[in-house]
Parts: structure tokens; C-alpha cells; sequence
């Protein structure tokens, strides 16, 4: 493992613990999309089904099983523990319009043609759109918690250190996976315009807002 790819993953996992001990910490799932994180959750769940049939390591296994857990955790605060807090009327994006498409994407195109790569494959296009449900959820209320962009920023790094990664593995070790790398750009290119305003408002001490 390569100091990229470590980096990628404590940002991922930093994102997380942020959204978590910002739900715990002021009772209030408000300016979350729960969407987003059932999105995010099923891409968890497609994607690390190996957890009992494959070891690769006692790191790898570890973070899959955190972030299996803490992804539900955040989906229990969210859907269950603080649902009172828990702005429906504004989490509407139609999720459907992901996850259909994007299975039957991972059908045709895949590495290979079985059931664990097929879900495999599901996860990654996933993960490159599971954050539009919370994105949308801004721009429609006009703006996002400090904190909230704390977490998205983070978010976004892990996946912008995830490309450096590739780079360096490929340089290194002569390793690409083209729909790994296909599914992080995309993915990225959907933060850019937050990275913008990120460290233009937030890290300037501003509220941060996107465009109705």
C-alpha cells in the first residue's frame, strides 16, 4: 500500500466520523440526505460481500468492516434515532435514476462476468454518484452547515487521493483497473464545483451556499 491510497482512505474515514459526530453531537440529522447515505451503504454492502470469503489483510478487512458499520450507524441516527430532525421534504432526489441505470451498466461492462464481480462493479459506478442525492439537497435549501462541508471536503479528498494512487501505481507497478479510474474521475469531477467554494467561503470563514 502506497502513502496515497492510505491518505485516501483515513480522508474517507475522517468524512465519516465527522458526519457521525456531527449527527451525535447536535441531536440533528438536518441538511443530510439520508438518501445519499442509503446509497453509500449499498455500495458498502455490494461491495465488500468478500469479507468472508477473501482475506487480504488484517488492514483491509478492518476498514471494510468499519466502514460497513459505521455507515449504518449513520443511517440508524439518520432514519430511526433523530428522524424528527430528518428534512424529507428536501431530500427528493429521485434515487432510482441511479441505481437502475448504473446496474445495469455494471452488467454489460465488468471485468468479468459473475456474481461478486458484477456486484463489484455495481459499487464502484455507484460510489461515483451516491453523493447527487446530498448535493441536490444544497443547492435546493441554498446552503450547507459548516460541518456538512467539512464532511463533503473530505469526501471528496478521499477520492481525489484514490486517482493520485492510481497514478502512482501505474508509474510504479504497471497496475490500472480502467473502471476503477473511469468511476473516481467522474466522481471527483462532481466535487469540483464545492472544492471551488470550499476553500473560497468555508476556509475564509464564510457560509457556504450553491446556486438554487
Amino acid at each position: 500500500m502506497n502513502l496515497f491510497r492510505l491518505a485516501g482512505d483515513l480522508s474517507h474515514l475522517l468524512a465519516i466520523i465527522i458526519l457521525l459526530v456531527k449527527i451525535w453531537r447536535t441531536r440533528s440529522c438536518a441538511g443530510i440526505s439520508g438518501k445519499s447515505q442509503v446509497l453509500f451503504a449499498l455500495v458498502f454492502t455490494t461491495r465488500y460481500l468478500d469479507l468472508f470469503t477473501t482475506f487480504i489483510s488484517p488492514y483491509n478487512s478492518a476498514m471494510k468492516v468499519i466502514f460497513i458499520v459505521t455507515t449504518y450507524a449513520t443511517l440508524f441516527l439518520i432514519l430511526y434515532k433523530f428522524k424528527a430532525t430528518y428534512d424529507s421534504n428536501n431530500d427528493t432526489f429521485r434515487a432510482e435514476l441511479l441505481v437502475i441505470p448504473v446496474g445495469g451498466l455494471a452488467v454489460l461492462v465488468n471485468h468479468e462476468f459473475s456474481v461478486f464481480e458484477i456486484l463489484w462493479t455495481f459499487s464502484i459506478y455507484l460510489e461515483s454518484v451516491a453523493i447527487m442525492p446530498q448535493l441536490y439537497m444544497i443547492s435546493k435549501t441554498g446552503e450547507a452547515e459548516t460541518i456538512t462541508s467539512h464532511y463533503l471536503f473530505a469526501l471528496g479528498l478521499y477520492r481525489a487521493l484514490y486517482i493520485v494512487n492510481w497514478v502512482w501505481r501505474f508509474y510504479t507497478e504497471g497496475f490500472y483497473d480502467w473502471i476503477a479510474i473511469v468511476a473516481g474521475v467522474v466522481q471527483t469531477l462532481l466535487y469540483c464545483d464545492f472544492f471551488y467554494l470550499y476553500i473560497t467561503k468555508v476556509m475564509k470563514g464564510k457560509e457556504m451556499t450553491l446556486p438554487a
